[in-house]
């Protein structure tokens, strides 16, 4: 336990060394919707959902280490609960780490191209928790790879407070519970800069 209470000052100063070499460090807080195909009746007449629609709220951060390039990584996740089959509760989770450029247009116009790997993490609820030896959860998750591709333009509105329109394409690996692998999340970020 002693150990686990250390963990966020361990990350903490990771955090700064890293950020030492850092040209930049951005931090984000995003709001989207997402996109995806079309639910489908398969042979056998099973009926698999779209993963269409919903409010998607998320945080994101990234550093820039040189040459404009860098890492970076997000979650969103579904603001409310849905119902899966019209009976049982889920939300979607979206998390992912990337490489990414980011240009510099003009004094005040940053582009961002990246592509990464992640997961997309399904969490069915449940009307009971479930206890084990150090938690209690209400959910069940089901879990699946992902690839992950996309970008934005950071607008510096003021100072380094910056407003991003965004698209992400999401590539499921063995979505089986809904139409298809394939997503796209599109929406916009506001955020702020250190270092610039």
């Amino acid at each position: 336990m002693r150990k686990l209470r250390s963990l966020p000052s361990l990350l903490a100063l990771c955090l700064m060394g890293v950020s030492t070499y850092a040209q930049q460090v951005d931090v984000a807080f995003g709001v989207s919707g997402l996109s995806a195909p079309a639910g489908s009746t398969n042979s056998s007449g099973v009926f698999s959902p779209t993963m269409t629609g919903g409010t998607y709220t998320g945080f994101s951060g990234g550093v820039l280490l040189r040459h404009r390039l860098g890492v970076e990584g997000e979650l969103f996740w579904r603001a409310s609960q849905n119902l899966y089959g019209g009976y049982q509760p889920y939300r979607p989770l979206f998390y992912d780490f990337n490489a990414i450029w980011a240009p510099r247009l003009t004094k005040s116009i940053t582009a961002e191209v990246m592509a990464g790997i992640g997961a997309e993490s399904l969490r069915f609820y449940t009307a009971y928790p479930s206890c084990d030896f150090y938690s209690c959860t209400n959910y069940v998750s089901s879990n699946h790879f992902m690839g992950d591709i996309g970008g934005g333009i950071r607008y510096y509105v003021w100072h380094n407070a910056f407003v991003r329109p965004e698209l992400r394409l999401y590539l499921v690996n063995n979505n089986v519970e809904f139409s298809s692998g394939r997503a796209v999340r599109y929406g916009v970020s506001i955020g702020y800069s250190f270092g610039r």
